[in-house]
């Protein structure tokens, strides 16, 4: 065997050849430049498998990803778009010798949190777990790769998960804005559909299953896939796991040409017509070159577009803070094996503005082709990239995760870091070649969408030529986590929140928070001060809920001084301008009644039921607040409750990274020029209302699925002794985003009838983008909450009675000791998994501290420990029901659904799988569950009416 020998992370391409191959570390200046300073070891294997093992330094944990090389670039034959996609899915369906309930023992037992994502380019699977597993989840990952085995009957109820995840992405209009705007832009390339697939593709997954076997044979080969392996990890041993199960794969020997796109012919313009009301969308889209780490195309487009479309671009000065035309606006240069669009887009608050806001983003455009950007702009971009990777990777699953989706290019360890010499070696020349180049009519293509009608000229494209013309002794405590990371982040937790809301003002703790955050200092505009902190790649963002208001800064150490001197001023010496009160004033209301209610459903759902549970407590209204309240909200209000909210007294401070004590001494004096006062006055806990029975809120939207949320009030915090063992039994009920739990396997796995279902005993706001809570969510008192993700509307009843009938088995007969064991061995090791970042550790530490309590990870382990399958059944017995239950449900049919429900008819489901027997039997009886609702139990509620007041 060949001598292993590292190579320092990012070091250059090293070129695949059929032997096994090892790299050495560079010594050269150009390795000193790095941007990471980790040590890794990468070997191609006889098979063409390539592994990549990163220790990171960071302990107990490891990060497997394996990203192969198929995405939906390669679904070259008609009628197969979305594919790569579906084949995700399927790749969870289990082998012979790890049918899927025993594939999901061995990645629970572990401890880990596991998925995966297709993209154009890659499929990746992830998993992140305690050390003392790797081997046996490259034993279990090298046996679904190579063995994967799935009947039709699971072929077929995976595909309308599919479909379901389809429908669930249906209520947000930028999503069919994109698949518009690619079918469009591409006659030929692949790209034409996005990563879904066409909708008549996706209805037609369930016939496709021969093919999946095609599919499986042609693209999971070891030439297209590598392992990354990072965390607590020992090379050697790793790569001498992965030769011992992943050796024996068989290379493949199928070839496809993925069809090239002929060059465009000329300007298009493509128009959505969005049926519900939502703010009208502007985009401006080019052609634009394939990733490269060795010709500069890409690098200085992508550089380009977000210097002159970005929040420190004069035109989101110009839109977004000073003429208020536009809430939103990006700009996107994706990385793409083949050429691809680079999209400008704006969210427009009126219709009548579109074509304004088209025809300034053209305008930029076209000028961009005669201007060259400025040395230090260009500097200042490229330090704000540097710095903003290098934030970003403060744990290793982060670090695998990037990793992956820079070494599917070439399989190769180096891609990252030459990208970043690349990236570096830019001069304005090159973006101003880059600009002439891709930024031209031929390959231009605008899309709208709205919802009422734009201005008929938006529709006329003008020649981009003819637009040139146109064109500060503190009175707290500082809590410190040392680390060796170089980024410095920081937390200011105050107790005020939305419950200090006053009565018709509801959204000012919210829109006060936004003010110091995002509205600049007395010192400096908000657009001088996101242009201070850009060529430091430093942030400082606010997170308001319902006890507390916490503002976040992150910095590396290096930039702390010049970082301090602008951002702090925000907190302590706020501008309040009128023109950003506005601003600000019209983006929470946008956010509470377009974001929220217009376009997306489920949290619209789960907010709405946390309303009702709560209604006529300081709880009772959401941390956006209500538009009656927003609009009655008035800049001297803002003053007001600033002056009485943020004060020394009513602070809690932790930060963390390479901090030294000048550092903390630094914070603290910046910190004491706020108020000495104790802050605003202490809430009570508030009392949720104990539904009697089944109490129904039904919101009528024009929507294609239902989203259904039903919960209960809870006293149980953190605080409260039976915490630890609720949080159990709402990991075995229903884990986030979690395929193994309860309900998941009940609902969706076994009838295919959703994406998801999952439980809560603690909120969890913004629950659909991510995987695990944010901190500094702490509350008085919370709720039990089960989430249904979006089914067919003539599923809901079904659904509702499914979920009820699948709790009150729980509730009345509790969890088996197997259950019990294996979910608490679960959460023994993931507490550290949920709380693994920069972030999420500093964050709990402060949370642990305002609940009175030990540190998280230490709470939990302890309750755990102690915890008794009699403890556990006995606290969910006391503290849960389902004969209970608050419910809403939003859907388009609300009257027949209130039928349904109130006649407690029975209510059928159709498969487009065969089911074993029992499950249909046991269909019936749950279809014929009576539920017992009474008529007056049951409100329909049009949804332009919710959270008005």
């Amino acid at each position: 065997m060949s001598k292993l020998i590292p190579i320092s992370l990012f070091a250059l391409p090293v070129l695949a050849m059929s032997a096994p191959v090892y790299a050495a570390a560079p010594t050269s200046a150009a390795a000193k430049a790095d941007v990471l300073p980790f040590t890794a070891t990468e070997k191609t294997l006889p098979n063409g498998l390539k592994i990549i093992v990163v220790p990171t330094g960071f302990p107990n944990l490891v990060s497997v990803q394996i990203p192969v090389q198929t995405g939906s670039r390669n679904e070259i034959e008609a009628g197969k778009s979305g594919f790569a996609h579906f084949f995700e899915h399927m790749m969870f369906r289990g082998t012979k010798a790890y049918p899927p309930a025993k594939y999901q023992d061995v990645i629970t037992k572990s401890g880990a949190r596991q998925n995966a994502y297709t993209s154009d380019d890659l499929t990746n699977y992830h998993t992140t777990f305690a050390k003392e597993d790797l081997e046996t989840i490259l034993k279990v990952e090298a046996d679904r790769f190579q063995n994967l085995d799935y009947p039709e009957d699971a072929f077929k109820t995976e595909s309308r998960a599919v479909l379901g995840e389809y429908n669930k992405n249906s209520a947000n209009p930028i999503s069919k804005l994109f698949e518009v705007q690619r079918d469009a832009a591409f006659s030929t390339h692949t790209y034409k559909h996005t990563t879904m697939g066409f909708i008549k593709d996706i209805e037609d997954m369930p016939n496709q299953f021969a093919y999946s076997k095609v599919f499986f044979d042609r693209w999971y080969r070891p030439e297209r896939t590598t392992v990354i392996i990072a965390g607590d990890v020992d090379p050697k041993k790793a790569i001498a796991l992965v030769e011992k199960y992943w050796g024996s794969w068989k290379k493949g020997s199928y070839k496809s040409v993925v069809p090239a796109e002929p060059a465009p012919r000329g300007a298009i313009y493509k128009h959505v017509a969005w049926p519900t009301p939502t703010l009208p969308f502007v985009t401006v889209g080019f052609r634009a070159p394939a990733f490269s780490d060795k010709v500069k195309d890409q690098a200085a487009l992508s550089m380009l577009m977000s210097l002159s479309f970005g929040r420190t671009s004069p035109l989101y000065k110009r839109l977004v803070q000073d003429e208020q035309k536009v809430d939103q606006m990006f700009d996107n240069v994706p990385g793409r094996v083949d050429p691809t669009l680079a999209t400008i887009g704006a969210r427009v608050k009126k219709a009548e503005d579109a074509l304004y806001v088209r025809d300034l983003i053209l305008q930029t455009v076209a000028q961009l082709r005669s201007t060259p950007v400025a040395d230090k702009a260009l500097a200042d971009a490229k330090s704000a990239q540097k710095y903003s990777l290098i934030r970003s990777l403060d744990n290793t699953e982060q670090i695998a995760g990037t990793l992956a989706s820079y070494v599917h290019y070439n399989r190769s360890y180096g891609t990252l870091n030459q990208y970043y010499r690349l990236v570096d070696s830019l001069t304005p020349a090159d973006l101003q070649a880059a600009a002439r180049k891709y930024l031209i009519d031929e390959g231009m293509i605008v899309t709208t969408l709205s919802n009422q009608a734009l201005p008929e000229s938006v529709a006329a494209l003008p020649k981009l030529d003819s637009l040139v013309a146109a064109a500060g002794d503190a009175k707290f405590d500082v809590l410190v986590q040392k680390s060796a990371l170089p980024q410095i982040r920081f937390k200011l937790l105050f107790a005020a929140g939305s419950a200090h809301d006053p009565l018709g003002k509801e959204g000012l703790a919210a829109l006060t928070a936004m003010m110091v955050a995002s509205a600049g200092s007395s010192e400096r505009k908000i657009d001088e001060v996101i242009k201070s902190l850009f060529p430091l790649a430093g942030s400082f963002s606010e997170q308001t809920d319902k006890e507390m208001t916490t503002f976040t800064g992150s910095i590396h150490k290096d930039n702390w001084k010049q970082y301090l001197d602008v951002a702090m001023p925000q907190l302590v010496s706020p501008g309040f301008r009128e023109e950003d009160f506005r601003r600000l004033k019209e983006s929470l209301k946008n956010a509470l009644s377009v974001d929220l209610k217009d376009n997306n459903e489920e949290e619209f759902g789960k907010e709405r039921l946390q309303t009702n549970v709560f209604a006529g407590t300081p709880y009772g209204h959401p941390v956006l607040g209500t538009v009656k309240g927003i609009d009655a909200i008035t800049l001297a209000d803002v003053k007001e409750f600033y002056k009485k909210a943020y004060t020394q007294g009513a602070l809690k401070v932790g930060i963390s990274g390479d901090v030294s004590e000048a550092m903390t001494a630094d914070l603290k004096q910046a910190l004491a020029k706020l108020p000495a006062g104790a802050g605003l006055a202490a809430t009570t806990a508030p009392v949720g209302k104990m539904p009697s029975g089944l109490e129904v809120e039904i919101i009528e939207k024009n929507t294609r699925a239902t989203a259904i949320s039903l919960g209960l009030p809870l006293t149980v915090t953190r605080a409260h002794p039976d915490f630890p063992a609720l949080w159990l039994a709402k990991t075995f009920l229903g884990e986030h985003r979690s395929s193994s739990a309860y309900l998941y396997q009940r609902i969706r796995e076994l009838r295919g009838m959703n994406y998801g279902d999952y439980a809560y005993i603690e909120a969890f706001p913004r629950g659909m983008f991510q995987f695990f809570p944010s901190p500094n969510l702490g509350r008085k008192a919370q709720l039990f909450e089960v989430w249904i993700r979006p089914v067919a509307p003539e599923n809901a009843h079904f659904a509702l009675r499914l979920a009820l009938s699948e709790l009150d088995k729980v509730v009345q007969q509790g969890l088996s000791k197997e259950q019990f064991e294996i979910t608490r061995d679960y959460l023994m090791k993931n507490v550290f998994v949920m709380t693994a970042t920069q972030d999420q550790y500093l964050g709990y530490a402060l949370d642990s501290q305002w609940y009175g309590t030990p540190e998280f990870t230490m709470l939990m382990r302890d309750g755990l420990s102690k915890l008794t399958l009699d403890d556990l059944n006995g606290a969910i017995k006391k503290h849960l029901s389902a004969k209970n239950m608050s419910v809403v449900v939003i859907t388009k049919d609300a009257a027949g659904l209130k039928d349904k429900l109130v006649s407690d008819a029975f209510s059928p489901i159709k498969y487009d799988a065969n089911k074993p027997q029992a499950v249909l039997d046991e269909d019936q009886v749950i279809g014929k569950l009576k539920l017992n609702i009474k008529p007056e139990s049951v409100k329909v509620t049009p949804a332009a009416q919710v959270f008005a007041e």
